[in-house]
């Protein structure tokens, strides 16, 4: 193998394994893993393959144009990076080196609450990038809006709050022989700022999580009273919540099942798509992420009425096998093969996409 190639990996197709050979066997329990018995997990990589593309020919696609607005900002391709917490655990460099990255391939990348890097660290490292912030509501609400007006501040364009994780699932893998979910990782935005909470309180035959799961569609409007940011709610998986996302002046939503992460047996991500597009209609900007890992999964996306991709597990495998240049790496390749699949299906941009893309499904 070349000994220029950023992270040892000459392909799409390399980078899991590139991953592996780098990352400890605790700390890939904690990447790979899924909730329960990770059927949701898997289900996220076969609704792709269940489906099939449908080309046409002489189409003129001498050239093939990825630029897509996303959110109202400009981005090379269709794609951003989606929120991965404790960075750190697989490269010094951590969010920085993701930062900077998302910078260069001139796509958003989303930070989350519970990055190792302090969230004014991480805005530094990307300059003028796109990037927006991943909350997890706190116990204390107060605790909340602090990070938000912190994210605000640092010139962070967006709000994505996350709202399929109330409580952490059980995750078997990780439980097994991961990292523990409980064990205390260095978070950047502060010694105060906690993950989820796992383990209830049991009172009178009733199990009691901390305050913050207790929190209803109220919470939007709290929100939207303390930012002027574009408020984004990840975590949707039914028509009905992204109505409710809409009523309550969200300006996007994420098809997302958490990467397999939380209810085990939720739908995948992709076949949710389709029920959420149809809610919301162009009321809002509608996004996916879970089980994406080619161009042809992105291009599926959009012909299902996506308007933007979200990449995770694929950020912490390009991390961790070459740091910025492994992420910068990733975000290359997959727009090239994002290119390659639109030349090949006819289409010669992003815009040329619609639902006949697709053809019958496999049986």
């Amino acid at each position: 193998m070349p000994d220029d190639v950023p992270g040892g990996f000459l392909t799409l197709g390399d980078l899991e394994s590139a991953a592996r050979a780098r990352l400890a066997d605790d700390v890939w329990a904690y990447v790979q893993g899924g909730a329960a018995e990770e059927t949701t997990l898997r289900d996220n990589r076969a609704a792709f393959h269940r489906r099939t593309l449908r080309p046409r020919v002489l189409a003129g696609v001498d050239r093939v144009d990825l630029r897509r607005p996303i959110l109202g900002r400009p981005a090379s391709a269709p794609v951003f990076l989606a929120p991965t917490a404790y960075q750190g655990l697989v490269d010094p460099e951590a969010e920085l080196a993701t930062a900077r990255a998302a910078q260069e391939g001139g796509v958003p990348a989303v930070f989350s609450t519970l990055s190792t890097r302090p969230l004014e660290e991480i805005a530094a490292a990307s300059g003028p990038g796109d990037r927006w912030f991943q909350l997890y509501l706190q116990p204390d609400f107060e605790r909340s809006v602090e990070l938000v007006s912190r994210a605000e501040v640092a010139g962070y364009r967006a709000l994505v709050l996350t709202v399929d994780m109330p409580l952490l699932a059980n995750r078997d893998r990780q439980i097994r022989g991961g990292v523990a979910v409980d064990t205390p990782v260095p978070v950047g935005n502060g010694s105060d700022v906690v993950s989820p909470a796992r383990a209830p309180v049991l009172e009178g035959g009733v199990y009691r999580w901390r305050a913050e799961a207790g929190a209803t569609w109220e919470v939007l409007d709290r929100l939207r009273s303390h930012t002027d940011l574009p408020i984004v709610v990840k975590g949707i998986l039914t028509g009905d919540d992204a109505r409710r996302a809409a009523e309550h002046g969200a300006s996007a939503v994420v098809v997302s099942n958490h990467g397999g992460r939380q209810l085990d047996g939720a739908p995948a991500a992709l076949d949710a798509l389709p029920e959420v597009v149809a809610a919301v209609g162009p009321r809002l900007e509608v996004y996916l992420d879970g089980g994406v890992r080619r161009g042809s999964d992105i291009a599926m996306a959009l012909a299902l009425g996506a308007t933007a991709v979200g990449v995770g597990r694929p950020v912490l495998w390009a991390l961790a096998a070459g740091g910025r240049a492994g992420v910068a790496r990733l975000i290359s390749l997959l727009k090239l093969d994002l290119a390659t699949v639109l030349a090949l299906a006819g289409r010669p941009s992003i815009a040329a996409i619609d639902g006949s893309l697709l053809g019958a499904a496999r049986g």
